[in-house]
């Protein structure tokens, strides 16, 4: 890790002498030798730090040295981050001053003699980082003298850069190997009839070693569709260590989707699980559990026998004795063996060959064979030694692989920790540092990526020569590289197939916590009004678990140096003054979940803060104007803030000049003009236009402050487009220039529930629509509750790259036409709420002028039409043979089509997987008959639903 924090210290003190000649600010004598100093030895030693980081792992003078080293880079990484601050402080309230005088010109330079009653604090201040850059120069110069003793070796080794990949696919198919008698086994137990007769729920354990497979055989069971076809209620609950009652009876609520009572009573919990579970037939996973006492785990095993006869409780657990504590016999325990040989020699050219795409293996056998016999059976460090080879091309890169002195290591508790090291160390530092990040997380933690690259961001680890964007960049490049190393897994895909989600798998989780024991540390908050201590100010990250309701119960004094401070399932109700005060070198706030009702104004004291998240403190109204003062804020998220109405006034908002992310999605009430002053954002997910519905007006947006925000990208969402009274401001918000991929347009505010409909606006609503042309690489478009008569304006068609497209609720829409079989790139359509719409013909398919087409909707493969009452016929035959329509449709969906009767001829010409239909009496009646007409133009599909 100290490899990627040297480095950067390296580029920011070249880059602040550059910003201080650039601001024309005068440094203190000598400060420029200074820093001149500092770089150069942090030169020196970065060019040892790869042999040093290898070396601490078996010595320990090795590793405080490391440890001093990381300390004073901190320290100075601090230091310069106030340096940069002041300037772009000193710049934004230069520009506050001449824009208060528009005829003045504006000045960026900030000359000394200009500082008239900031002149003292100025000369305080440089003074200041004066003295304590040459203080932490005296520190590195001592560490950089010791190098010398260890005799380290200059960096050599070269680290491998992958590919990007198209798929990941293949990280999710080594599940299978070598467990085919174990699945069978494990599904008999759990679908079989309970011959004793018992009624309470029959307790089945996997046992095994950590990295055998026991997580990944239980979700194999448990998605089987034997499996999911047995039982009507399915629940999966990650308990790990401490075992903490109340969370375990959250999690199995959460997964009832019932709602989780507000208190601190575990009785009051498994007395709402009782009444959930009565009478229904369960299965409930408990994975990866570590505790035996017996008595733990009575209250949740009473509890569970009000379910059906047949339930199951399955166990997964690397000790025997938490099998027998929770009541499994020996004929319900599957214990996971090491794979054979020949298995994890299949698992592993699996993962490293591509599943045998690469011909060229052959000649690696000899060597790969032996590297698998290190692997000792493990099919977690098959899988990690494979996507460690995978980018070896040579053979000696795998000889180096093979020879390695990591595998002499006994420091390791585990021995998957090894292979995982092996992996870590050939990874580039940016790398290493993002990995180790993620010990920041519980165990089974769902991680967001964009949110995971927000919080890289946040750290500084991502920082590269060409701004934010370029940041962004590799910042997805690096999580790219970590998935295909194996650090990740459990992936779920946005729509557009890209990994949104992933979770790390528990001995991965105790890997990088492992490494970074001294510098990452989890509390669990024990009850009671006691104040906890932290361990010392070594701790750079900490993640509070389990706070009840209250202040917060941790005292800082001892931790004074913390850049991450993260609450995770608690219940906090204020931000403390005095923590303000102890946290000032904080980096990363998040204290989501909680119960915040206010942010104090002492908020803009965390200068170095980069991402604060206060998303779901549902109390939380307003946040104060000195939120303005976080000069280095980049992420804010606000979601589900439902009460908050106020964000800092529009002066505060402009300085917020680095801000790049802002998410207020489900902030119903609020009211946003300082937005138009955020020039640099580049991600918005929502823009309300008259903060709640009814309300007052004053300080609420309008469609023209978006004009200026040229950087936004990814997805927007703009609500309560009924209150736009000028058409004109649509053009005004410049949409076309803005990069969106995708874009919500509402005309009310579903997610708010709506706001009173105002008629005869048809008109001024297609104009809007008109104006709000979006960039021609948009792939995704949503529109709601538009009073228009006519579906779509023309620029449709100028969006070659559009892939889905939802229209709902045109309330006054009669016809359903428009030349959108012409999208030559549109693969989903979706109709909702049509209720004008009594026929559908061919105009949806060409248009009404149109002239003809050799094919329509070319690419479209899943067409849906719901909640159209009046809806009675579907036509859409031409007499021109010539004309392909809909070559790629394989799903079709009618849901609540009353009256609908009919079927287009051309459907028999499709290649249609999927048919669903519901709620459309008339057309379900039809179909009965499969002789019918109607049930012959969809008979082809094999899979068809009727209900």
């Amino acid at each position: 890790m100290s490899e990627a924090l040297v480095s950067f210290l390296v580029e920011q003190l070249g880059s602040i002498v550059l910003q201080q000649v650039e601001q024309n600010v005068r440094l203190v004598v000598n400060v420029k030798k200074e820093v001149q100093n500092l770089t150069l030895n942090l030169e020196t030693i970065q060019d040892v730090l790869a042999d040093a980081e290898r070396r601490q792992v078996k010595e320990a003078n090795v590793r405080r040295w490391l440890n001093n080293l990381k300390e004073v880079s901190f320290e100075i990484n601090d230091v310069v981050d106030e340096w940069s601050t002041e300037i772009l402080k000193q710049q934004i309230e230069k520009q506050g001053e001449n824009a208060v005088v528009p005829k003045k010109k504006v000045c960026f330079s900030i000359p000394f003699r200009c500082f008239c009653n900031g002149q003292v604090h100025q000369i305080i201040f440089r003074r200041d980082i004066a003295v304590r850059i040459k203080e932490l120069n005296e520190k590195l110069a001592l560490i950089h003298e010791q190098r010398k003793f260890y005799k380290f070796h200059h960096n050599e080794t070269e680290i491998e850069q992958p590919v990007r990949l198209k798929s990941f696919s293949i990280v999710d198919k080594s599940g299978t190997f070598g467990r085919d008698y174990e699945m069978k086994k494990l599904v008999s137990q759990l679908v079989s009839e309970n011959s004793e007769g018992r009624k309470k729920p029959l307790v089945i354990s996997i046992v095994g070693l950590g990295g055998i497979g026991k997580t990944t055989l239980a979700q194999l069971a448990y998605n089987d569709d034997e499996v999911k076809g047995c039982f009507q209620t399915r629940i999966w609950v990650c308990v790990s260590e401490p075992l903490v009652q109340i969370a375990v009876a959250k999690a199995i609520l959460e997964g009832l989707n019932e709602s989780v009572p507000n208190s601190n009573e575990l009785e009051t919990y498994v007395q709402r699980i009782s009444n959930s579970i009565e009478g229904r037939k369960f299965l409930l996973v408990l994975d990866d559990v570590w505790d035996s006492d017996h008595r733990k785990w009575e209250p949740f095993l009473t509890t569970l026998q009000c379910g059906a006869s047949g339930s199951r409780i399955l166990v997964t657990t690397r000790i025997a004795q938490v099998a027998s504590a929770i009541g499994t016999t020996s004929d319900h325990t599957i214990k996971l063996e090491e794979l054979s040989e020949e298995t994890c020699r299949s698992l592993f050219y699996h993962i490293a060959f591509f599943d045998g795409a690469r011909k060229e293996s052959e000649k690696f056998e000899d060597i790969g064979n032996k590297i698998v016999k290190r692997c000792k059976g493990l099919p977690l460090a098959a899988k990690t030694l494979g996507s460690l080879m995978r980018y070896k091309n040579t053979i000696e890169q795998w000889e180096d692989v093979l020879n390695s002195k990591i595998w002499e290591l006994q420091e390791f508790e585990q021995q998957v920790f090894q292979p995982l090291l092996l992996s870590y160390y050939d990874l580039e530092p940016l790398s290493k540092r993002c990995v180790l990040y993620c010990a920041t997380f519980p165990k089974d933690h769902v991680i967001y990526k964009d949110e995971l690259i927000e919080l890289w961001m946040s750290q500084d680890y991502l920082e590269v020569k060409g701004g934010n964007k370029e940041r962004k960049i590799v910042g997805q490049r690096c999580f790219e590289n970590l998935v295909m190393r194996s650090f990740f897994q459990d992936f779920e895909e946005d729509w557009l197939g890209n990994i949104a989600r992933c979770k790390m798998h528990d001995i991965v989780h105790d890997f990088v916590q492992y490494l970074t024991k001294d510098e990452c540390f989890s509390m669990v908050v024990k009850g009671g009004n006691e104040r906890m201590e932290l361990p010392g100010d070594e701790v750079r990250h900490l993640s509070l678990m389990f706070a009840p309701k209250g202040p917060f119960p941790v005292s800082f004094l001892n931790c004074k140096s913390l850049r991450t401070l993260t609450c995770f399932q608690s219940k906090l109700t204020c931000i403390g003054v005095e923590l303000i005060s102890q946290l000032k070198s904080l980096r990363s706030l998040n204290l989501s979940w909680n119960s915040i009702i206010e942010v104090p104004k002492e908020i803009g004291g965390l200068i170095h803060l980069r991402y604060l998240n206060l998303s779901r403190n549902k109390e939380l109204k307003e946040l104060p104007d000195s939120l303005g003062d976080l000069y280095n804020l980049q992420t804010l998220r606000l979601e589900y803030c439902s009460e908050l109405v106020k964000l800092p006034d529009e002066e505060a908002m402009r300085k917020l000049t680095k801000l790049k992310h802002l998410n207020v999605w489900g902030c119903c009430r609020l009211k946003s003009k300082g937005i138009r002053g955020l020039t640099s954002m580049q991600e918005l997910d929502v823009f309300h236009l008259n903060g709640y519905k009814g309300a007052d007006k004053e300080g609420t947006s309008k469609l023209e402050d978006l004009k200026d925000l040229h950087q936004l990208e990814g997805s927007l969402s703009i609500l309560h487009l009924q209150s736009v009274e000028d058409a004109s401001e649509a053009v005004a918000a410049c949409l076309g220039e803005k990069r969106l991929s995708e874009l919500d347009l509402d005309f009310s505010c579903y997610m708010c529930g709506g706001g009173d409909r105002r008629e005869g606006r048809g008109h001024i609503d297609m104009e809007i629509l008109t104006g709000l042309q979006p960039h021609r690489d948009l792939e995704l478009l949503r529109i709601w509750k538009c009073e228009a008569s006519i579906l779509l304006p023309n620029w449709i068609l100028s969006l070659h790259k559009l892939k889905r497209l939802h229209l709902a609720y045109f309330d006054n829409c009669e016809l359903l036409s428009g030349p959108l079989g012409k999208l030559p790139s549109l693969e989903t359509l979706e109709f909702r709420g049509m209720n004008k719409v009594k026929k559908v013909g061919v105009e949806l398919l060409l248009g009404v002028d149109d002239e003809g087409s050799s094919s329509l909707f070319p690419k479209l493969k899943t067409l849906e039409f719901s909640e159209m009452n009046q809806w009675e016929e579907w036509e859409g035959d031409f007499q021109n043979n010539n004309i392909i329509i809909m070559p790629c449709l394989s799903s079709l969906e009618i849901h609540g089509c009353p009256k609908l009767g009919t079927l287009p001829d051309f459907l028999r010409n499709t290649p249609l997987q999927t048919v669903v239909i519901s709620y459309s009496s008339i057309l379900s009646d039809i179909l009965e008959d499969k002789t019918s007409e109607q049930w012959a133009k969809i008979s082809h599909a094999p899979h068809i639903n009727i209900e």
